[in-house]
């Protein structure tokens, strides 16, 4: 394997398997059996479940040894084989991760797959702490065995702190051996013996082993430890594991049955990979199809941010030429560099051809003193008309300066630059770069991304094509493009935010526009951790049309948060008519541009369901 496990849970956004118990359930062997003894007397069934996780898409698989300690094994009479059962159980793990292919939609090779040797709480009972040092050192050498187990051990669903601290004291006897620490959350985001997530995940004393991660497994569903990370990742700097339980069972004709789909499993996993965990899986109730639908949304995003950007030095005789100065390389930019104050309106490219409503709306906007056409590139992963192609088309015939997204998913960097060198010969010289959301957001769930960047990436690209100079260190004429970037300021993991928005200045970034925000004050709290910002920011605003719309913004757009302050004011008027609610939405809208005006240089409005009428009531 070319990388440890240690460096790949901080290099990469990693997919863990799911529970093992689910599954043997599933596969009809029942509680009243000993499921760690299976890997000797039905070792096949071992390896086709972690087949199925593997073939979903696991960077992870996870020993079959959760309850293989003396206790529990005691209960059976297989006390005796502990250590013969442990080694089974890697040995069945391993074979599995070495073998066939682990990531729908990605191109990684089997290799790159890591076994973690799982160890689950000691049984309650009359032990001494030397005791339980014993068991759990009884599993831990098995499973390592001496370098030639597992990746890292797994101490997981511990129930309390002390438990989580008992494991980190007896790894001091095992100083080499990597280990994660992942406890059990319950409701109120507290461990089952009541203490909260600042105790739970709180620095390990410096006089125990250390652990690589913490992780956080069982007890409720997705929507309780996205709370619980919330928490988490504001009080510990280590990396962070989350293995939700597929919501709360319910019981049907005596059997307990879970019914989170994998879509919504993996809309969670989404907000778990930008909330700034390390990775994600599955426990109680998981199956090797939500894990699939987990690792097709996060893959994607995972190397997205993996991706970087390698300018080649260029040619000996190739000299960079002079940018064209920022205010003379088109009206947006004019208007910028003076600080006056820009109104742009975001306009979602069709699905079919036809242009002509599209173009007619861009006139429309132009006559009523609008600056620019806002265009995503493919929003929420959907397949439309290129925007390149509506871009040209608008400044042609309507007149009015478009603002190009750019999208690092679906292009390579050769096509990417080809697009851009595309833009420059069609005079678009507005460019916001994004790295675009996973394809598994839209209606094509079978699409792969590309990102062979991010928007830092091209961002870097597009200027060195400002001052002559391609990809390949080559010469050609210089580009005269307007450099944008996006922003979230409601970005649940602030600190990456606040760096990526400083690297995108540092790579060339002239302007930025951010997610919708429907909380000033967030924009306004940003903006203040920002401090002195060196380029113009201009303020996402998203009128809402009705209370449905406002469900929909808050539960499944990406990077977007909206306060419960406006959701009860939408519900206020739910039962009234849709134009009541949608002038509910606007003056919304409009308190939001009047509360940071004076903190930013325009607004980029959207317009609802593609009603302009909406975006330029809430500029009236």
């Amino acid at each position: 394997m070319s990388i440890t496990f240690s460096e790949a849970i901080h290099q990469r956004l990693l997919v863990f398997d799911g529970p093992m118990g689910t599954e043997l359930y599933r596969h009809h062997v029942f509680t009243n059996r000993c499921f760690d003894e299976l890997n000797l007397t039905d070792p096949h069934l071992i390896e086709e479940i972690l087949t199925d996780y593997r073939e979903a898409g696991a960077d992870v698989l996870t020993t079959n040894t959760f309850g293989a300690n003396r206790p529990t094994l005691e209960k059976y009479g297989l006390a005796d084989r502990l250590a013969e059962i442990n080694r089974a159980g890697v040995r069945i793990a391993r074979k599995i991760a070495l073998s066939g292919s682990n990531a729908p939609g990605s191109d990684s090779s089997s290799d790159s797959l890591f076994v973690a040797g799982s160890i689950g709480p000691i049984p309650s009972g009359t032990y001494t702490e030397t005791e339980l040092e014993t068991m759990i050192l009884e599993q831990v050498d098995p499973l390592w065995d001496s370098g030639n187990g597992v990746d890292f051990i797994l101490f997981e669903t511990q129930p309390s702190r002390e438990a989580m601290e008992r494991a980190a004291r007896t790894m001091l006897k095992r100083p080499n051996i990597p280990f994660v620490l992942s406890c059990t959350v319950v409701e109120d985001k507290e461990s089952v013996s009541g203490e909260p997530i600042a105790r739970l995940l709180a620095p390990i004393p410096n006089h125990f082993a250390q652990p690589i991660a913490f992780g956080m497994n069982c007890g409720v569903g997705p929507e309780g430890l996205l709370q619980a990370a919330e928490e988490a990742v504001k009080i510990t700097h280590l990396p962070l594991i989350v293995q939700p339980n597929a919501g709360t069972p319910k019981e049907f004709e005596g059997r307990q049955i879970y019914y989170c789909s994998p879509e919504y499993v993996a809309t969670y996993a989404m907000r778990l990979a930008n909330l700034g965990v390390a990775a994600v899986g599955g426990c109680c109730g998981m199956t090797p199809d939500h894990i699939r639908e987990v690792a097709k949304m996060i893959k994607p995003l995972a190397k997205g941010r993996a991706a970087k950007t390698i300018l080649h030095t260029a040619q000996p005789e190739v000299e960079e030429q002079p940018e064209t100065p920022f205010q003379d390389r088109s009206r947006l930019s004019w208007k910028l560099a003076r600080r006056d104050w820009v109104t742009t309106v975001e306009l979602v490219p069709p699905r079919g051809y036809d242009l002509t409503e599209s173009i007619e709306k861009s006139r429309k906007l132009y006559r009523h003193g609008i600056d620019a056409i806002n265009l995503p590139d493919g929003p929420r992963a959907s397949s439309r008309i290129s925007p390149l192609v509506l871009a040209q088309r608008i400044l042609q015939e309507a007149g009015i300066e478009p603002i190009l997204h750019f999208c690092c998913r679906d292009r390579n960097l050769i096509g990417m630059q080809a697009d851009i060198l595309g833009c420059a010969a069609f005079g678009i010289r507005n460019m916001l770069f994004v790295t675009g959301d996973p394809p598994k957001l839209g209606g094509y769930p079978d699409a792969t991304g590309v990102f062979d960047t991010d928007s830092i990436g091209m961002v870097a690209v597009q200027r060195r094509l400002n001052r002559g100079v391609d990809l390949g260190g080559q010469a050609l004429t210089p580009t005269r493009a307007v450099i944008g970037v996006g922003l979230d300021p409601t970005s649940l993991d602030r600190k990456r935010e606040l760096e990526r928005f400083r690297m995108k200045i540092d790579a060339g970034a002239e302007f930025a526009i951010t997610q919708p925000v429907f909380d000033p004050n967030a924009l306004l709290s940003f903006l203040d951790a920002i401090g002195d910002c060196p380029i113009p920011i201009l303020a996402g605003i998203w009128p809402l049309a009705s209370y449905r719309n406002a469900e929909f913004m808050q539960n499944e757009v990406p990077g977007v948060i909206v306060p419960n302050e406006t959701m009860n004011r939408m519900q206020a008027v739910s039962k009234r008519p849709k134009e009541e609610q949608l002038a509910v939405g606007i003056d919304i809208a409009r308190e939001m541009i009047e509360a940071v005006r004076h903190r930013v240089c325009g607004v980029q409005v959207s317009a609802p369901f593609g009603r302009i009428e909406i975006a330029l009531a809430v500029l009236e």
